[in-house]
């Protein structure tokens, strides 16, 4: 037997000198070096206990070393779990006991709030800092740079990534081996990555896109990463000219727009900007085209799936849409209570097959039965059509549909309406409760920079545009909106914060 993911991401670069990593302040790092690290630390692992399909819980700054660990995880057969670095002691309490982590790795500062959970389960607790020190790295230097990899199959769990959890309890996705590299493989075919890319990378490293689409797809090819600790406009202006490709969630590209210096001459010799995490207005679409002549490349994915769509490399990278289904992802359209599969053009739930889609919940067989289908195909809960063309537009979450006096609003063709007029950066439609439609639309704006929004114009624009039932009952004006660390912005946010607005409203009343 083998270790696939191992083998063909990590492995086959044994003894290569070439950079793997390139690192602020023009340190590198080769890709023998990396595997040595990710080496001595699975050794690290194996001396407190840590035995295959076992659960490793990281909640660690981005850094070589955190990325080794993964690579550590995956040669030992270990179950990688990554945290995001904002989840305070209570929320990882859930994440550590519901997975059973057998260990946890947290920065030095978490490490006094997190010792009482973690010897009350049973788990070694080590630390690791965005510089790379900590006890793990302690422990690891005491080990040997060589390791013999363990046995695995494809279809053994190589990582569980949690739900966001905006309602109800989040879920552990569980992912094997043969769903990360899969996707690995066709997203750099299909993105046409090879060994002379060169990556800007300055996603955080707890998330699908940052860890299993951006990494992995490099280590696939062969190529190299600069790898930022974090998204900043200066760094990201500096290295730009060493990079060939870039991914990014759409926060980074109008950051990147707002300054003067992102310009054609900057970007002339980049071959790539992927975007995905989060919609990306048609406005940013266009700003950018006129600003570098070049085409921002969007995509789909999930926490279930990696990646289900991308537009095309070569061929129109049509805004407003995530493109086509993956090859060897199938995507239909279905009616969300009875799974009937849609005709073009409708609205309906989107549901996946393929070899990316995930194993399962762990231990949640109910929730996995409800979502996953006996015959492999996932139910997402995104809302989404298809157009003649075969393009994949998302509409938005199921949750977010709006049932107002029994008529079905989709947030997104609101939104669509409300983008586009005059004094508006951008807009979030909710549901809010409503003493006569059960639910109705509410519109939150952001006005474009050095602009005030004209409500009253706005609001003859959506009438000319929309049905009735589908007109926001008002518009409010925001700062900005609530996004979470990847951008999305959280309508559940909003829900919860303009829930009471109809409260004085009497029924029957037309407010």
């Amino acid at each position: 037997m083998a270790n696939p993911l191992f083998d063909r991401l990590f492995a086959c670069h044994a003894g290569r000198a070439d950079p793997f990593l390139h690192l602020p302040g023009d340190g590198v790092l080769s890709y023998d070096a990396f595997l040595a690290v990710s080496a001595r630390l699975a050794n690290a692992l194996a001396a407190v206990g840590l035995v295959p399909g076992d659960r490793l819980a990281a909640q660690v700054a981005k850094s070589p070393e955190a990325l080794a660990l993964y690579a550590a995880c995956a040669r030992a057969g270990v179950i990688f779990l990554p945290l995001n670095t904002a989840y305070t002691d209570e929320e990882l309490r859930y994440f550590i006991e519901d997975s059973g982590a057998k260990m946890v790795v947290c920065d030095p500062v978490r490490e006094a709030g997190l010792a009482p959970l973690a010897k009350g389960l049973g788990a070694a607790l080590m630390t690791l800092d965005g510089a790379g020190g900590g006890s793990l790295t302690a422990a690891a230097a005491e080990q040997p740079e060589t390791h013999a990899v363990v046995d695995r199959a494809g279809n053994d769990l190589a990582a569980f990534l949690y739900t966001s959890g905006t309602t109800g309890r989040s879920k552990g996705a569980m992912l094997s081996q043969h769903n990360l590299l899969s996707n690995a493989l066709v997203l750099a075919d299909l993105w046409r990555f090879t060994d002379a890319d060169v990556l800007l990378h300055a996603l955080p490293i707890f998330h699908t896109h940052g860890l299993f689409v951006a990494t992995n797809v490099t280590l696939a090819a062969g190529g190299s990463m600069i790898f930022l600790p974090k998204f900043d406009v200066d760094a990201m202006i500096a290295h730009l000219p060493r990079a060939t490709a870039m991914m990014g969630v759409p926060t980074f590209y109008t950051r990147l727009l707002d300054d003067k210096r992102f310009d054609r001459d900057l970007v002339g010799h980049m071959r790539l900007f992927v975007s995905g995490s989060a919609p990306m207005l048609a406005e940013t679409h266009d700003r950018f085209a006129a600003r570098t002549g070049q085409r921002i490349l969007e995509r789909y994915g999930m926490t279930e799936t990696n990646m289900n769509t991308s537009n095309p490399y070569e061929g129109e990278r049509r805004a407003g849409t995530v493109g086509f289904p993956l090859p060897g992802v199938e995507l239909k359209i279905c009616h969300p209570e009875t799974g009937a599969a849609l005709p073009e053009g409708e609205i309906g739930v989107i549901e996946v097959r393929g070899p990316n889609v995930f194993q399962g919940y762990w231990q949640m067989p109910d929730k996995t039965a409800a979502e996953l289908r006996p015959d492999g195909f996932f139910i997402t809960g995104d809302l989404g059509r298809l157009d003649g063309d075969g393009y994949v537009s998302i509409v938005g979450r199921g949750k977010d549909l709006i049932i107002s006096g029994g008529y079905n609003i989709y947030p997104k063709e609101v939104e669509v309406v409300l983008d586009d007029q005059s004094g508006v950066l951008e807009s979030a439609v909710i549901g809010v409760p409503h003493p006569d439609f059960g639910e109705t639309p509410v519109g939150v704006l952001v006005a474009a920079p050095g602009e005030v929004p004209d409500l009253e114009a706005i609001g003859a624009a959506v009438a000319a545009r929309l049905a009735r039932f589908k007109h926001p009952r008002e518009l409010i004006v925001v700062e900005e909106l609530p996004r979470n660390t990847m951008g999305k912005v959280q309508k559940n946010v909003l829900r919860d914060r303009y829930a009471g607005l109809f409260d004085g409203v009497a029924q029957g009343a037309q407010a």
